[in-house]
């Protein structure tokens, strides 16, 4: 039997991206990055749904594309695709620090860990707003 679930996930979201820059969990109640998660979350919920998207339990790999005004970067790329990375996994691994406040949210994942990932990238295009375009895919596999 042929698996049909969808390989390869892509969705906008309007603003800036999460960052992963300290010790705190970008999850944290309050976080000074709350709105930029939840809006991720969001975004990857409506694009899972459209597209009966599952969580990939393989390697994958996570593309994230910028656009910002020239000279207008806000972080730099590692710490925007940690952010990125974190919120996208499976978030039953920091339930220790209570979760409740994303509601639905929680469960929104589109592979289990990010140690399932194999390649990133990032890239930048000029724009006049801020937004970013996340790109998560299986890796095939080698023969």
């Amino acid at each position: 039997m042929q698996d049909t679930r969808a390989l390869a996930l892509t969705f906008e979201v309007s603003g800036l991206p999460p960052v992963k820059t300290e010790a705190l969990s970008i999850f944290a109640a309050g976080h000074r990055q709350a709105a930029r998660v939840r809006a991720l979350l969001q975004a990857a919920c409506t694009a899972a749904q459209r597209t009966g998207w599952t969580p990939l339990d393989g390697p994958v790999e996570v593309d994230l594309t910028l656009r910002c005004p020239p000279g207008h970067r806000t972080s730099d790329a590692s710490t925007l695709l940690g952010g990125v990375c974190a919120v996208l996994q499976d978030k039953k691994r920091v339930a220790n620090i209570g979760l409740a406040h994303l509601g639905v949210l929680v469960d929104v994942a589109l592979y289990g860990d990010d140690r399932q990932i194999r390649r990133l990238s990032y890239a930048e295009e000029p724009a006049e707003d801020f937004s970013y375009q996340v790109r998560v895919a299986a890796v095939p596999a080698v023969v």
